[in-house]
């Protein structure tokens, strides 16, 4: 559904929540190596989730890493989501046509439009500290 960026910022987030404090704070080969993702990679991902540090904060030099705040761990999944740009995917069509509506609907149009609608609740409710309580990276 999402692209592979996105699906390793998600990881990342996750991972970061769950080991990361402002004393102890993962870096970015060990980020990369407990997500299963190239570290070069991982840096970009990791750059676009600490701009302004709206959800990933980072501290540069020997004891810098990356941590989430309390406030940060409390935004809702879409957050990583649209930081990384794909929230796009929760409104365009299944088949990425431009025309897709309720007076011109494609053939998913119909059952997808409720798949979408509950799919934006899902990464409204649940939250970045939700996740790193309940999965095991």
């Amino acid at each position: 559904m999402f692209s592979k960026a996105t699906e390793y910022a998600l990881r990342a987030t996750v991972y970061i929540a769950q080991r990361g404090t402002e004393e102890n704070k993962p870096g970015i080969a060990e980020i990369a190596k407990a997500i299963d993702s190239p570290q070069s990679f991982t840096a970009k991902i990791l750059q676009l989730l600490t701009k302004d540090n709206k959800i990933i904060s980072s501290v540069r030099g020997p004891n810098g890493g990356f941590f989430l705040t309390k406030k940060a761990k409390g935004l809702p999944v879409r957050a990583i989501i649209e930081a990384m740009g794909e929230d796009e995917v929760l409104e365009k069509c299944v088949f990425g046509l431009k025309q897709c509506s309720d007076s011109k609907p494609c053939p998913m149009h119909k059952r997808y439009k409720l798949i979408k609608a509950e799919l934006k609740i899902l990464f409204e409710e649940k939250t970045i500290q939700d996740l790193a309580n309940e999965l095991k990276i």
